[in-house]
C-alpha cells in the first residue's frame, strides 16, 4: 500500500533542458516511405495484441485500390517488434465491403478500435456519413470483428450505427461505455448536410454485446434542438456543428462525460453523466461548465466588425467599435462588403465560440482530475472572441467546471506576426516526453501558410517553454498525432501526418511534396524512470477497458491516466498501453478504477522501468519484452 512505501518525494528526475535533442527524424529507418504510406489522421492500436503499437492512418475515405500502383488512402500498419512496420491493409479486411466493389474495399475515414463483443479481440468501428437513410446500394459505417489472427469480418447487418433511420456525417467518434452495462456504445459528433441550415443530432449508440447498437440519444437525454432559436443557441442547446467526439470521467464519479466539439464559431456540448436509482442519464452543461466557449465575448475586437461599423455608423452598437488600425479593403475584396461580419448575429454569444476540433482529456497538472486541451482554428482578423487551442483546468467539483487561465499564463505562446497569420490548431496530443512526471504538450496546426507543430515541455505545474524545433519535433503543417513507445525503450515516440490542404499558388509553397506519415524516434537517455500498464477488463469491464482511470497517488500528486476510446476532429486514438512518466520514483502503488457500474478499484505496488498486464480480478503481472 501507498504508506509502505519509502518516502522519496522530491521528482528529482532529470528534465529535458533547451539545446539538448529531444526526437529524431526516423521515418526511413522504419521503411514509411518505402511503404508509401500517406496519412493526415493518425490512430493506434494493438489490433493483432502482441504488444506491439500498430497505426491506422488515413490520408481519406477511400475506397483503396489495392493493386500496384492503385490509389491508397488508408493504412493498417502492424509493428513488427523489430524497428519497422507492415502494410497489411488488404490482408486484414479491415475495409471489406458488404457490396461488390472493383475494388475491394468500402468508403469509411473515421474509426475507432475496442473490443466491442467483449470476446478478447480487438474490432474496430469504421464510420462514413450516410445523408439518405432511404438510399440503396450504398456502404454505409460498419463495425468490423477482429477474429483473434489479425483479420476482420462484417459485424451484424441489423444495427442502428449502420442506418438508424437518420442521416448521420460524422466528423468524430469514440468508444464508450456510456451507461456501464459492460459493453462498448459508440458516440459520435455530426456536422450536417448540404441541404440543411442546421446540423445533425449527435448520437449516442449502445451497444447490445453482440457488435450491434441501437439508439440511445433520446433515453439517455442527449437529444439538443435544430438551429432556430437564438436563445437555445446561446444556451447551447441546440446541436453541436460537429468536428469531434471525446468522452471521458471529468468528476471522478466512475461515469463519463460526452463532449462534442463544434466547428463554425457555434458552442462546444458537454453532457455530464447523472446516476438515479441505478438508471444512467446525461445532462447538459456545456455553457455552465465552461466548456461551450471561453469567457471573451467582446466582439468589438473584431476587424471585421471594426469595419463594417466604420461603414455603417448608425448600425445597432456600433459606437461601441475602435476604428480599424488595419486596411479593410483586402478583407472586403475576401469576404465582400460586409467582410466577414453578420451584425445582426455575430454580436450573439453563440457566434462568439471557437472553431473547436479535438478536445483531449488528461491530467495535465497532477492534481488527480482530467483537463482538457482544446484544438482550435482562429483567423487573426477575428479578434479576442474566437476561442484560442488552450488548456481547461479542472476544478475538481462534482458538477464539472473548468478554469481558463489563458496561453500568456501558461506558456502554450508562439510569435506570431502582427497581422495576416492563421492558426490552424485542430489536433494536438498530451504525452510526458521526458519521463520527468509532468505531461507535455504538443500542438499540431496545419491547413494554412505557416503552420507547424509546435511542442511544449512543462517546467512547473501549468507552465510551459517552448522547444524549438531543431530540439524537438521539426514538422511543417502537422495534422493528426499520437505518441506511443513503438520501439518500447521506455520512452515515447511520436507518429504525425500532414496536410497539404491549401498548398501553392497564393497559399505558399510550405508544404511537403507529399503526405508522407513522419515518426519521430524519443532520443532521452533513460535516467528518469517510467511505468506502462496494459489493461483487460472483466466482471462488468468491457474486455478492452476503454474508460479505465489509474492513479498513482504520490509526493503530493495524483498521476492520472484512461484508456482513450478514440477522441477528437476525424477519430484519432491513443495508444491502449498507459505510460506514466515518474522521475526518480522506482516504485510506486497504483491504483485502477474498472469501469463498470460497481466502480471497483484494485491497488497494486510495482516497481518502475516495466510494463505490467492488469487483468480485472486476477491481477498484476509483469510483461516479458
Amino acid at each position: 500500500m501507498e504508506d509502505e512505501l519509502p518516502e522519496t518525494c522530491t521528482l528529482a528526475g532529470t528534465s529535458w533542458q533547451p539545446g539538448e535533442t529531444a526526437f529524431r527524424d526516423a521515418t526511413s529507418d522504419w521503411g514509411l516511405d518505402a511503404l508509401g504510406v500517406r496519412a493526415v489522421r493518425v490512430s493506434a492500436l494493438d489490433f493483432d495484441q502482441d504488444g506491439w503499437t500498430d497505426l491506422l492512418v488515413r490520408r481519406g475515405g477511400g475506397p483503396d485500390q489495392y493493386a500496384d500502383g492503385g490509389s491508397r488512402s488508408r493504412w493498417l500498419l502492424r509493428n513488427t517488434g523489430m524497428g519497422a512496420f507492415e502494410d497489411v491493409t488488404a490482408a486484414s479486411g479491415l475495409f471489406v465491403g458488404r457490396l461488390e466493389s472493383r475494388w475491394g474495399a468500402r468508403p469509411a475515414e473515421l474509426v475507432a478500435a475496442g473490443d466491442v463483443d467483449n470476446d478478447g479481440d480487438v474490432d474496430v468501428f469504421t464510420a462514413k456519413s450516410l445523408t439518405d437513410v432511404e438510399a440503396v446500394g450504398q456502404e454505409t459505417s460498419e463495425l468490423m470483428l477482429g477474429q483473434g489472427d489479425g483479420t476482420f469480418l462484417l459485424g451484424p447487418e441489423d444495427s442502428a450505427s449502420r442506418n438508424g433511420g437518420h442521416p448521420v456525417v460524422p466528423n468524430g467518434i469514440a468508444l464508450v461505455d456510456a451507461n456501464l452495462d459492460g459493453y462498448l456504445d459508440i458516440w459520435m459528433s455530426n456536422n450536417k448536410r448540404s441541404q440543411d441550415n442546421s446540423p445533425l443530432q449527435d448520437r449516442l449508440y449502445l451497444g447490445a454485446g453482440d457488435g450491434s447498437f441501437v439508439d440511445g440519444t433520446a433515453s439517455l437525454g442527449l437529444e439538443a434542438e435544430r438551429w432556430t432559436q437564438i436563445e437555445t443557441l446561446n444556451e447551447a442547446g441546440a446541436h453541436t456543428w460537429g468536428w469531434g467526439a471525446t468522452a471521458c470521467d471529468l468528476n471522478n464519479d466512475g461515469l463519463p462525460e460526452l463532449m462534442s466539439a463544434s466547428y463554425g464559431r457555434a458552442p462546444n456540448h458537454l453532457w455530464q453523466g447523472r446516476r438515479e436509482d441505478g438508471d444512467v442519464g446525461y445532462v447538459n452543461r456545456s455553457v455552465a461548465s465552461g466548456y461551450a466557449f471561453d469567457h471573451r465575448l467582446d466582439w468589438t475586437t473584431n476587424v471585421n466588425a471594426q469595419c463594417y461599423c466604420r461603414d455603417h455608423p448608425e448600425a445597432e452598437d456600433c459606437d461601441q467599435a475602435p476604428p480599424p488600425t488595419f486596411d479593410c479593403s483586402s478583407l472586403a475584396a475576401a469576404f465582400g462588403p460586409n467582410y466577414r461580419w453578420s451584425h445582426s448575429g455575430d454580436r450573439e454569444p453563440w457566434r462568439l465560440a471557437g472553431n473547436s476540433a479535438t478536445t483531449t482529456c488528461a491530467d495535465v497538472d497532477n492534481d488527480g482530475w482530467f483537463d482538457l486541451l482544446t484544438g482550435e482554428i482562429v483567423h487573426w482578423d477575428v479578434g479576442d472572441s474566437s476561442d484560442p487551442a488552450e488548456l481547461l483546468f479542472n476544478s475538481g467539483e462534482r458538477d464539472v467546471r473548468f478554469d481558463r487561465p489563458g496561453n500568456e499564463a501558461v506558456g502554450l505562446v508562439r510569435d506570431l506576426p502582427e497581422a495576416g497569420w492563421d492558426n490552424g490548431d485542430m489536433n494536438n496530443a498530451i504525452f510526458d516526453f521526458d519521463n520527468d512526471g509532468w505531461q507535455d504538450v504538443y500542438i499540431s496546426s496545419s491547413d494554412y501558410p505557416g503552420t507547424r507543430g509546435h511542442l511544449y515541455h512543462q517546467v512547473e505545474p501549468r507552465r510551459f517553454e517552448y522547444v524549438d524545433v531543431e530540439d524537438g519535433i521539426d514538422h511543417l503543417r502537422s495534422a493528426g498525432v499520437v505518441a506511443a513507445d513503438f520501439d518500447r525503450d521506455g520512452d515515447l515516440d511520436v507518429a504525425v501526418g500532414h496536410s497539404r490542404f491549401r498548398c501553392g499558388g497564393s497559399w505558399g509553397n510550405d508544404c511537403y511534396a507529399n503526405t508522407q506519415l513522419r515518426l519521430f524516434e524519443n532520443l532521452q537517455d533513460g535516467s528518469n524512470h517510467w511505468l506502462q500498464l496494459q489493461l483487460e477488463g472483466a466482471s462488468g469491464s468491457n474486455r478492452s477497458a476503454i474508460g479505465a482511470r489509474v492513479t498513482i497517488e504520490r509526493c503530493g500528486l495524483v498521476w492520472s491516466r484512461q484508456v482513450d476510446g478514440g477522441h477528437g476532429h476525424q477519430a484519432t486514438q491513443e495508444d491502449p498501453v498507459l505510460h506514466f512518466g515518474l522521475g526518480d520514483q522506482d516504485q510506486v502503488s497504483v491504483s485502477v478504477h474498472w469501469p463498470d457500474a460497481a466502480q471497483t478499484t484494485e491497488t497494486f505496488t510495482v516497481d518502475a522501468d516495466a510494463r505490467y498486464r492488469v487483468t480485472q480480478g486476477e491481477g498484476i503481472v509483469l510483461v516479458d519484452r
